[in-house]
């Protein structure tokens, strides 16, 4: 039992599988941020064009 035990806590897949989870996520955050302001940035700018073209 104690081998057992010893084992499991010498155990690292686990532990990197879930560090590599959490790099996911805040890579997946930061994108879906960048993509927001990117978003906005766009809209201003497509606005304008149109603004401009009715002008026109």
């Amino acid at each position: 039992m104690i081998n057992s035990l010893m084992t499991f806590l010498r155990e690292t897949r686990a532990a990197t599988a879930i560090e590599y989870g959490l790099i996911a996520a805040l890579i997946a955050v930061a994108a879906i941020a960048a993509m927001q302001g990117l978003g906005n940035s766009l809209k201003k700018t497509f606005t304008n064009v149109s603004s401009n073209m009715k002008a026109s």
